[in-house]
């Protein structure tokens, strides 16, 4: 599957690039029966419109058709990340700074999971700093990025 992931992610990256958009994550996925390859596409900075998906969807459903890696039959979709955009690459940490979070580790880093709250900071070698709320207090806690099994934007009721 992540090969399959990766061919998309280089076949399709000039082509969003070319509108002057961001690729920010790719799936393919199975849903019961079907079988979904999901393209998410925004503008740098936030606010995607349809028109934009639908030109991103026409271009790469025409390089699907001249040379496709996937050899089951399967939905194409392309959309925005939506609110809770996914944190996938190094750059996408950086740009969520001081935005509030969700991160979800691989395993237990004082006590828990699971953490919401600001990120505060993110660096390579440290990983995210979050300050995140335990019941009254306010607490800080750093995951190292080995250990992030889904981190995202959150929205904050």
């Amino acid at each position: 599957m992540q090969e399959i992931v990766t061919k998309i992610e280089q076949m399709v990256a000039p082509i969003i690039a070319d509108l002057n958009l961001e690729l920010v994550d790719v799936e393919y996925v199975k849903e019961g029966r079907d079988w979904f390859l999901r393209i998410y596409v925004d503008v740098p900075g936030g606010g995607i419109d349809i028109e934009q998906c639908a030109r991103v969807s026409e271009r790469v459903s025409e390089l699907l058709d001249e040379k496709d890696p996937i050899k089951e039959n399967y939905f194409l979709e392309v959309s925005s990340p939506g609110a809770e955009r996914p944190l996938k690459k190094e750059e996408d940490y950086v740009q969520a700074v001081g935005e509030y979070v969700f991160f979800k580790t691989y395993e237990p880093i004082d006590g828990r999971k699971e953490f919401e709250g600001t990120l505060l900071s993110y660096s390579k070698d440290e990983g995210a700093v979050i300050e995140y709320k335990d019941k009254t207090r306010r607490r800080q806690v750093t995951i190292p990025r080995d250990k992030v099994a889904l981190a995202r934007l959150a929205i904050d009721f």
